[in-house]
């Protein structure tokens, strides 16, 4: 997914520098400042709270990065709003019946991702979605799209001073519009009070300065670590809850920009699976915010490391007990809940990607691309 969006979702013709990375990481926390207030209205305007009460079950649709940020929200509508959420990619969703066919149609709240809006199963989903009576809310950076068209609603994300790059800036404003509509929900629910949702909206706004102060932090340390894993064929991402999305996209980032192999995996998976996997020193990244899955990567973190992996653990600034084994420490500053930490933990990916692919002399999507005649 790219942070252009033109067309179909797909990389440009022209693959941009790797240094592109660095600029979407940097305009991050402006991001936010400026547009957090903006969505969190567009939010409360898009549906009834009459018609929102009514939801049992989200659905969350998406390809790409925006299957990634399904993953990453799914606790936060759990939690916040009190509903079963499922994230799927767009296919399954298309050819397979999902599990809300059972429910009565008017429960189900269908949010449908893609910032092209024009992601051609993301579109189908929709459309099927909505002949099924379900409520269909878009999340999209671009307006009178097809996805648009297809929505009883659109959340319109769209940001100035986008250049082709693989999906940075994209992905944080499909994270914070999905997240404030998750608030929302809570609200409409009768889950969350109006000054409890305020407050929330308030945190969400708020990670402007630790995302400004991480994404500072990440530069040198990403640097040096390209340098020193620039020779490993594969790596892979780990987390749980929430940051599975995290380790699902940051994977993306490595391989949309560098060439560089990289598995997105559960904690627990890898344990029952990759960790067989040679070579022995394979970085592993483990993304361990604070939260219900952080002492089981703790474990992960020891464990992978007892069996010769280089791991790198994404960690609080401060630290995180028990992850001290690991080779090597990515710092995220400021505190966060663990349904918000998506927005913090994948900052280390963008800065990381850029300097292993200059390390490599590789441009964004080159290996995609076919030979010039």
């Amino acid at each position: 997914m790219t942070d252009s969006v033109p067309g179909r979702g797909r990389p440009a013709a022209i693959a941009p520098r790797p240094e592109v990375m660095l600029r979407q990481a940097e305009a991050l926390a402006d991001d936010i400042r400026a547009h957090a207030g903006a969505f969190d209205e567009q939010v409360c305007s898009l549906l009834p709270l009459a018609r929102l009460a009514r939801t049992e079950s989200v659905v969350v649709v998406g390809d790409g990065d925006s299957y990634h940020a399904a993953r990453a929200v799914e606790m936060a509508f759990a939690s916040l709003a009190g509903v079963d959420c499922r994230p799927v990619s767009a296919l399954p969703f298309t050819r397979y019946p999902p599990p809300e066919a059972s429910r009565p149609p008017h429960t189900v709240l269908t949010i449908a991702l893609s910032a092209s809006g024009r992601t051609p199963l993301v579109v189908r989903s929709a459309e099927q979605a909505r002949r099924a009576g379900a409520t269909v809310v878009a999340v999209t950076a671009t307006p009178a799209s097809p996805l648009t068209e297809a929505a009883d609603a659109s959340l319109l994300v769209g940001l100035p001073g986008q250049e082709p790059s693989p999906g940075v800036r994209t992905y944080q404003a499909s994270l914070l519009g999905a997240l404030l509509i998750a608030v929302r929900l809570g609200q409409a629910r009768g889950r969350l009070d109006r000054d409890r949702a305020d407050a929330l909206r308030g945190e969400l706004a708020g990670l402007a300065g630790a995302v400004e102060e991480t994404v500072r932090a990440m530069g040198g340390p990403c640097r040096e670590l390209a340098d020193r894993i620039a020779d490993a064929p594969v790596l892979t991402v780990l987390g749980s809850g929430p940051s599975y999305g995290t380790a699902l996209y940051s994977a993306a980032k490595v391989i949309e920009t560098s060439a560089v192999f990289a598995a997105g995996q559960d904690l627990e998976e890898w344990c029952h699976v990759e960790r067989f996997a040679r070579p022995s020193d394979m970085p592993v990244f483990v993304v361990a915010p604070p939260g219900q899955s952080s002492r089981h990567a703790r474990q992960v973190v020891r464990q992978a490391a007892a069996v010769g992996r280089r791991v790198i653990a994404v960690v609080p600034a401060e630290g995180l007990p028990g992850a001290s084994e690991s080779w090597a420490e990515l710092p995220v500053h400021g505190q966060v809940r663990e349904e918000f930490s998506p927005l913090l933990y994948h900052l280390y990916a963008a800065p990381l990607a850029c300097h292993l692919a200059q390390r490599l002399g590789r441009t964004p999507f080159a290996a995609g691309r076919p030979s010039p005649p």
